[in-house]
């Protein structure tokens, strides 16, 4: 009986879980305190593991936050490494996830469609 979620997606979701924790209480850098983890997608090998992440202000640029994951790579994955059992832990690498910013503006623009003026 084949399993109802691939390995690749339990994976992805546990290490979203390890993730969202470590940015919240274990990282010190201010820039990521408003860094929210919203998927994470692992590659068919388990070798790398693309992070998608948003900021609780989508209007705020993210390239600050994205330099800020970027230099805590290795801190991450180290204390992932630790948590999760796996032989190898994958590369981390981040992408920014505008779709919060994209419902925002698709709402309004329906809003303004529906305005009876």
């Amino acid at each position: 009986m084949p399993r109802e979620f691939s390995r690749n997606q339990r994976l992805g979701a546990q290490m979203q879980r390890s993730l969202s924790e470590l940015l919240r209480f274990e990282t010190k850098d201010p820039g990521l305190a408003d860094v929210s983890v919203t998927a994470v997608e692992l590659s068919k090998d388990l070798s790398v593991a693309k992070i998608y992440f948003s900021l609780l202000n989508p209007d705020d640029d993210p390239q600050p936050a994205l330099k800020g994951l970027q230099r805590a790579a290795g801190f991450l994955r180290s204390k992932l490494g630790a948590s999760l059992t796996v032989r190898h832990m994958p590369e981390l690498r981040f992408v920014h996830d505008d779709s919060i910013a994209r419902a925002a503006e698709m709402s309004r623009l329906i809003d303004t469609a529906n305005d009876p003026r």
